[in-house]
């Protein structure tokens, strides 16, 4: 899959996002790091951010284009999420993206399980909203795109955190959608089963819990997708880097499921 969607069936015009600049979060593995080859790809130059120094430091290697640049940043932590922005410049285009809460009943949770998850994910997004937007529309170009979950149409059982932060976000970025700048869009991915260590991490805990194998896990989902597969983390990034598009500007505060018609409602 790798080589076809960044090689000769690459499915946007070369430099479509030439002269653009994009920040990934979350870009070291993932939806995330195919989301930064993607849209280097299309031309935009990108800064890749996430915790770990060295796999930004592969994904920059392999990126297509120059002007790439690796962002070490924890995004739980505000004064620094602030601080980077300061420096990095005028951004177009913002892909947020962070991994999830462990799984669990949602009874269990303390609200201190709260903390963590919504500081990386809604408050580091919020933040990073504030301090780009402006830039975005002096500029008269701006795309933000959110990397959630199904689970804010369909919740899903035993992740009742990742459920409760994934609804905010999706909450949060529809009211927003109706304050920017005219040049200036939000929209939301929603994942479905896709091929991540995420995934994997799921199927364990629910091994764990059900003493189901994880193989028999795994069926369980496929048999639920009609597709019958796991989603390559390429074809979600393919579906972010079209609402980085120009020509997708009337698109607007909604949640596009890349979930192999996985989900039941409309």
């Amino acid at each position: 899959m790798e080589g076809d969607l960044l090689g000769k069936d690459f499915p946007f015009a070369d430099g479509i996002l030439a002269g653009k600049t994009a920040l990934v979060c979350g870009s070291s593995r993932g939806i995330g790091r195919s989301s930064a080859l993607i849209l280097a790809r299309s031309g935009a130059r990108v800064f890749a951010c996430a915790r770990s120094a060295a796999e930004l430091d592969s994904l920059v290697d392999e990126m297509h284009g120059d002007g790439h640049r690796a962002v070490v940043l924890d995004m739980e932590d505000a004064d620094a999420v602030v601080g980077v922005l300061s420096e990095l410049g005028d951004i177009q285009i913002l892909v947020n993206n962070s991994g999830g809460p462990p799984g669990g009943p949602l009874l269990d949770n303390d609200l201190e399980d709260f903390e963590g998850p919504f500081r990386r994910h809604l408050h580091a997004s919020h933040l990073m909203a504030q301090a780009l937007v402006p830039g975005m529309a002096g500029s008269g170009y701006g795309r933000i795109v959110n990397v959630i979950s199904t689970s804010v149409r369909e919740p899903i059982d035993n992740i009742g955190l990742s459920n409760t932060l994934r609804g905010a976000m999706a909450s949060w970025s529809k009211s927003l959608s109706r304050e920017l700048p005219e040049c200036v869009t939000i929209n939301n991915i929603l994942p479905g089963f896709t091929d991540t260590d995420r995934l994997g991490s799921l199927a364990s805990s629910i091994s764990e819990r059900t003493g189901k194998s994880v193989d028999d896990v795994r069926k369980e989902w496929m048999g639920s997708v009609p597709i019958k597969r796991l989603i390559d983390p390429l074809e979600t990034a393919i579906a972010v880097a079209w609402l980085c598009l120009p020509s997708s500007g009337a698109v607007r505060g909604v949640s596009l499921a890349v979930d192999g018609g996985r989900m039941r409602s409309i």
